[in-house]
C-alpha cells in the first residue's frame, strides 16, 4: 500500500504500515498469543488489499450506466432509454472479462445460495426473476486500470416509480460502501424524493456527492445547479454537486483531447475520491492499525512485564503476593463483567427489537391511514398511477427512516457495552455498519396490484337504458288507462328520469367499488412491506447482535489470557534457578524493548 506513518513527538522512526504490523505478528507470535496473531493477520490482508466500494444510485434515466460506463471507459453496463439496471451490479477488476449471477437460497439470502457464470451477451437481458431463483445481484470482472487501484463499483436499479424497485436495497449498500454517488440529471432540479434519499444516505456513509449529470444536454444546467445547492441548504445537507457529462468523457477519452476531458467534469469527480475517500480510507486503515498495534502491545507487556518484576525481586514476596492478588482481583471483576456485559447487550438487543419493529409498523400505519383518506376523498381509478408512485416512494422513505435508527440505536448499544471495559483502557467500538447490509432486499419485489379497469361506454350506456326501459313502460301502461299509447310523452320523460338516476346509482357503486378495492389493495401492499421489512429487520438485528457479541467477547477473551499468563508467568518466576535468572531477565528486556518501540510506533500513527 505504500502509505508512510507520519511523524509524531518519539523518538520512533516513521516506518511503512505493513513494516510495523508485520513486527508486532512477529511479537505475537513469539509470545504464542495465537488470538493477537489473527486479528493483526484480518488488519494486514486489509492494508494488501485495500478495496474501496462506490455506490452509484439515483432515479431513473439518470445515466447512472452510461456514468458507470464512462468512468471505466469500458461498454460493460447497458444503456438505453427504458430501464437497463434491474439488479445490483458490481464491478471489480479480473484478469479475463467474465459475470456471474449470484442467486438467493431458499431463505432468500446469499448465504444458502449459489453462482451460475452468464454470458457476456447475455448481461442485458438479466431480471431479478430469472428460470434458475431470484437474482440478489450480477457481479462483473474485467481488466481495467481504475478497477485494479481497488476500486469495486455498484450500479444500483433505479430508485422510485412504480414498478421500478424501491430504496430499500441501496440504502442496505449505503453502510459499508465507501462512497455513494447520487445522479440527478440537470433537466429539473431536486424533487422531494431525491432530497430525502440523500438525507438518508448522508447518515448511512461517509462521503456522498450529488452528481449532475447530463450537462451537455442542458445549456440551463448551471440555474440547476444553483436550485440544487438551495435546497440542499435548506435541508442541512453539506454534500458536493459536481456537473459531470458522461457522454464528454467518452469523447475524450476515444479522441485524447484533454480540453474535452475538463470539460466533462470527471477531474473534479477524481479530486473527490482521492481526498473524500482514498484519504479518508487510508486515514480510518492507520487509526484501525495503530488501534491494534497499542492494544497488542499492552496486553504483551502485561505478561512480560509481570515476569521481569517476579524474577528482578524474588525476595519481595509479600509484594509478589499482593501483586498477584491485585491481578487475581482484577481477572475476577473481568469475569464478572463479562457476564455483566453480555446481559446489558441482550437485554439492549431485544429492547431494540421490539422498538425497531413498533417504528417500523407506526409508520406504515400511518401511511396506511394517509392513504385510505386520500382514497376516499378521489376517484382511484383515475389517479391510480399517481398513488402508486407516492405509496412506493413513502414506504421507501419510510423503511429507510427505520434503517437509520436501527443505525443510530445499534451505535448507543455499542457505547453502552463498551462502557463495562473502561477501567481496563481505551475500547474501540466494533464497525456496526458491516450488520446493517441485507444484501439484497426482498421488499422491492412488492408491488401494489392494479385496479381492474373501469367499464366502457357501453355497458354506461347499457345501464342507463335499463333503467329508462323499466320506467317508460311502468308510466306506459299506466297511461292507457287514460287512453294514452303505450309511448308517449310522459312515459318517455319518466324513461329519461329513471335512466339518470339508475345511471347515478350505478355509478355511485362503481365509485364505492373501486375504492373498497383500492384500499384492500393498499393494506396487502403494506402487510406485504410490514412481513419482508420486518423479517429482513430481524435478520440485521442478528447480525448486529453477533457484531457486537464477537467485537467485546474478542475484547474479554484477550484480557482474560493476558492477565491469567501475568499471574502463570509471575508464579513461575519463583521457580526459576538463580543460573537462569539474569539469561531470562535480559530476554524479557530485550522483548519490552521491542514491545515499547511498537507501542511508540502506534502512538505516532495516531493523529494529534
Amino acid at each position: 500500500m505504500g502509505i508512510v506513518v507520519a511523524g509524531a513527538a518519539s523518538s520512533a522512526p516513521a516506518l511503512p504500515l505493513p513494516t510495523v504490523l508485520a513486527e508486532t505478528i512477529t511479537a505475537a507470535r513469539a509470545a504464542q498469543r495465537d488470538d493477537l496473531v489473527g486479528r493483526l493477520e484480518q488488519l494486514a490482508d486489509r492494508v494488501r488489499d485495500p478495496r474501496r466500494r462506490i455506490v452509484v444510485a439515483g432515479l431513473g434515466n439518470q445515466g447512472k450506466s452510461q456514468f458507470v460506463n464512462a468512468l471505466l471507459n469500458l461498454d460493460v453496463c447497458p444503456v438505453g432509454d427504458d430501464a437497463t439496471t434491474t439488479v445490483p451490479v458490481l464491478l471489480a477488476h479480473g484478469p479475463q472479462p467474465r459475470a456471474e449471477l449470484v442467486l438467493a437460497g431458499p431463505t432468500g439470502t446469499e448465504a444458502d445460495g449459489r453462482r451460475m457464470p452468464l454470458p457476456l451477451d447475455a448481461i442485458a437481458a438479466v431480471t431479478p426473476h430469472s428460470p434458475h431463483g431470484h437474482v440478489l445481484r450480477l457481479e462483473i470482472q474485467a481488466p481495467n486500470p481504475l478497477l485494479a487501484d481497488g476500486i469495486v463499483l455498484v450500479d444500483t436499479p433505479a430508485i422510485g416509480g412504480h414498478g421500478n424497485p424501491g430504496a430499500t436495497s441501496v440504502l442496505g449498500l449505503a453502510p459499508t460502501a465507501d462512497a455513494v454517488l447520487v445522479l440527478s440529471d440537470a433537466s429539473t432540479e431536486l424533487t422531494e424524493p431525491e432530497v430525502d434519499f440523500l438525507r438518508q444516505v448522508h447518515q448511512l456513509c461517509p462521503a456522498v456527492a450529488l452528481l449532475l449529470s447530463k450537462i451537455d444536454l442542458y445549456p440551463h444546467w448551471r440555474q440547476v445547479h444553483q436550485a440544487d445547492e438551495q435546497h440542499l441548504h435548506r435541508n442541512n445537507l453539506r454534500l458536493r454537486i459536481l456537473p459531470v457529462s458522461a457522454l464528454l468523457r467518452a469523447h475524450a477519452m476515444r479522441l485524447r483531447d484533454e480540453q474535452l476531458g475538463r470539460e466533462s467534469g470527471f477531474g473534479a469527480l477524481f479530486d473527490f475520491l482521492r481526498d473524500q475517500v482514498v484519504a479518508r480510507d487510508q486515514a480510518a486503515t492507520r487509526r484501525a492499525v495503530a488501534l491494534d498495534i497499542s492494544s497488542a502491545a499492552e496486553h504483551l507487556a502485561l505478561a512480560l512485564g509481570s515476569e521481569l518484576v517476579a524474577l528482578r525481586d524474588p525476595e519481595r514476596g509479600a509484594v509478589a503476593i499482593r501483586e498477584l492478588r491485585t491481578a487475581k482481583t482484577q481477572a475476577e471483576d473481568l469475569h464478572r463483567r463479562t457476564a455483566t456485559w453480555q446481559q446489558t447487550l441482550g437485554d439492549g438487543i431485544a429492547d431494540l427489537a421490539g422498538d425497531i419493529d413498533h417504528d417500523l409498523r407506526d409508520r406504515l400505519r400511518a401511511i396506511g391511514r394517509t392513504a385510505e383518506e386520500w382514497i376516499d376523498e378521489n376517484d382511484p381509478g383515475r389517479l391510480w398511477e399517481h398513488m402508486a408512485e407516492w405509496l412506493t416512494a413513502t414506504v421507501d422513505t419510510a423503511i429507510g427512516d427505520n434503517l437509520l435508527w436501527t443505525h443510530a440505536r445499534a451505535l448507543h448499544l455499542a457505547e453502552r457495552v463498551a462502557e463495562h471495559f473502561r477501567e481496563f483502557g481505551a475500547v474501540d467500538l466494533p464497525n456496526v455498519r458491516a450488520g446493517l447490509d441485507p444484501a439484497g432486499s426482498r421488499v422491492d419485489s412488492i408491488t401494489l396490484t392494479d385496479l381492474e379497469p373501469d367499464l366502457g361506454l357501453g355497458h354506461k350506456l347499457l345501464v342507463g337504458m335499463r333503467g329508462s326501459y323499466g320506467g317508460m313502460v311502468m308510466v306506459g301502461l299506466a297511461s292507457t288507462v287514460a287512453g294514452l299509447a303505450l309511448i308517449n310523452p310522459v312515459s318517455l320523460g319518466a324513461g329519461v328520469l329513471l335512466g339518470g338516476k339508475a345511471f347515478r346509482d350505478d355509478k355511485r357503486e362503481r365509485l364505492m367499488r373501486r375504492r373498497n378495492e383500492a384500499k384492500n389493495a393498499v393494506r396487502r401492499y403494506l402487510d406485504d412491506v410490514s412481513f419482508e421489512a420486518g423479517k429482513e429487520s430481524r435478520d440485521r438485528l442478528h447480525r448486529v447482535h453477533r457484531v457486537l457479541r464477537d467485537h467485546f467477547t474478542g475484547i474479554a477473551d484477550r484480557s482474560l489470557r493476558s492477565i491469567n499468563e501475568s499471574l502463570q508467568a509471575a508464579q513461575d518466576a519463583a521457580g526459576v534457578e538463580t543460573a537462569r535468572r539474569n539469561e531470562r531477565c535480559a530476554e524479557l528486556e530485550r522483548q519490552l524493548r521491542i514491545v515499547a518501540e511498537l507501542r511508540r510506533h502506534a502512538d505516532a500513527m495516531l493523529p494529534g
